[in-house]
């Protein structure tokens, strides 16, 4: 079964193989992690517990799981060894979920939960609880039914598994919090007491911590990362995008820093550690290094497959660099770039090496801010490439990321009163619980 294109039964992972990409085998799934959300909306799957040769268990992303076939998971080959620590905010499905009792909500007969299915969200790697195998226990409801009949329902079809809306726990809270982008949660996370924030950030999985540390001003992010245990803060900076946080790293003292990119996954760590020897206000300080890179005989077609990644920022999807092997940053040899929308002109077939633009030159790692500003201005584009001396690419500059310097230091402060006084008069009319509910 290819990732996304069947429903999964957690029954069915229960003890399966999961597997490198080259087929070594990396241990074998234990139970599933999940997040429980406010008024009988389906949860999120956030990762699985792998059992490792050494019999550790450890924590694998979903986000990191790049296929589901019959007996076996495949991953991208990147699993953190450290040992799993489950949080208030999350529930394992096999150890807590099944068996569990809950009522249909269509005849409030009470019946016992044997499996859930879990399902992808189509073009993401977003996985959603949204069925409950369930068994009958024998009467109820307006007909007397045999026991033990079995019947699959919709997740929001029983009650007794969802978190309750009022509650005030930290589950409570971040369920609370899950439909705001993140630029929105970190301005909540901002005008929390600091104990408060310190307890949402705990409560927070690494994916989503790091996208939110990346809206937050320099003070508040080391303030939360110094609350982290120092293995936990290492995760989340694996999380991050590698030039964000280099630009957190550099902000903690130079023995704290050290250590945490000890601690950070060698391969996580190797493009942070390149950023950290570039000035803060260049190119090279400021560059992403995980753009969109392809071999010049890739097609059209696998461009536009890459450009559609759900993750993908809106910057780095509006164009790809064509560079030989290797494709990781520094790649081989920077040949040129091609825009989205020529994308969308060429034939599927079409090698991206014959459509290539090498009319605009990249740019060296040292070059100054009002260079780069200007460069982007000048030829009306949103990302720029830059290039080392041997012609190898080592990352893009994308226009946010010059906004986020050009801007004063206080600048996400002042745009989220903004947009507080400009929702004000709706958001006065809530019950109390805002809007993040939807």
């Amino acid at each position: 079964m290819v990732l996304g294109a069947q429903r999964v039964f957690v029954s069915h992972l229960s003890g399966v193989a999961v597997f490198d990409p080259v087929g070594d085998q990396v241990g074998r799934v234990r139970d599933v992690v999940a997040m429980l959300r406010v008024g009988g909306r389906p949860p999120r799957v956030l990762g699985l517990v792998v059992e490792v040769v050494s019999r550790r268990r450890v924590f694998l992303p979903m986000t990191r799981v790049t296929g589901v076939a019959s007996g076996q998971v495949i991953t991208t080959g990147v699993v953190n060894m450290r040992r799993f620590e489950q949080r208030p905010t999350e529930t394992l499905v096999l150890g807590e979920l099944l068996d569990r009792q809950v009522t249909l909500v269509e005849t409030g007969e009470k019946v016992t939960v044997l499996d859930v299915g879990l399902t992808q969200v189509p073009g993401r790697r977003d996985w959603l609880i949204d069925k409950v195998f369930v068994r009958r226990g024998g009467g109820g409801g307006l007909r007397r039914r045999r026991s033990g009949e079995t019947l699959t329902v919709e997740w929001s079809a029983v009650t007794g598994l969802s978190l309750e809306e009022e509650g005030q726990g930290a589950a409570n809270l971040l369920a609370t919090f899950e439909q705001l982008r993140p630029a929105d949660l970190a301005n909540v996370l901002h005008h929390l007491s600091p104990k408060r924030r310190a307890e949402v950030a705990a409560a927070l999985d690494d994916d989503r911590l790091a996208d939110v540390l990346e809206e937050l001003p320099d003070d508040d992010q080391v303030e939360i990362l110094g609350k982290l245990k120092e293995e936990r803060a290492a995760d989340v900076l694996e999380a991050m995008d590698p030039d964000d946080a280099a630009d957190l790293l550099s902000e903690l003292p130079e023995g704290d820093m050290n250590r945490l990119l000890e601690l950070m996954e060698p391969q996580d760590a190797a493009p942070v550690r390149r950023l950290l020897t570039y000035e803060e206000r260049t190119a090279g300080g400021m560059m992403t290094t995980e753009p969109i890179v392809l071999r010049p005989d890739a097609t059209v077609a696998d461009a536009l497959a890459r450009v559609r990644v759900q993750d993908l920022s809106a910057p780095l999807a509006a164009q790809v660099y064509v560079c030989r092997p290797p494709e990781e940053t520094p790649t081989g040899k920077y040949l040129g770039l091609v825009h989205f929308q020529r994308l969308l002109r060429e034939p599927p077939g079409t090698l991206v090496g014959s459509v290539v633009d090498t009319d605009l030159r990249p740019l060296p790692p040292d070059t100054p801010l009002p260079t780069l500003t200007s460069y982007l201005a000048a030829y009306n584009i949103v990302s720029v490439p830059v290039v080392d001396e041997s012609g190898s690419l080592l990352g893009a500059v994308t226009v946010d990321d010059v906004l986020d310097h050009l801007l004063p230091d206080d600048w996400r402060e002042a745009a989220a009163r903004e947009m507080f006084a400009v929702h004000e008069p709706t958001e006065s009319r809530q019950d109390g619980r805002g809007t993040a509910d939807g």
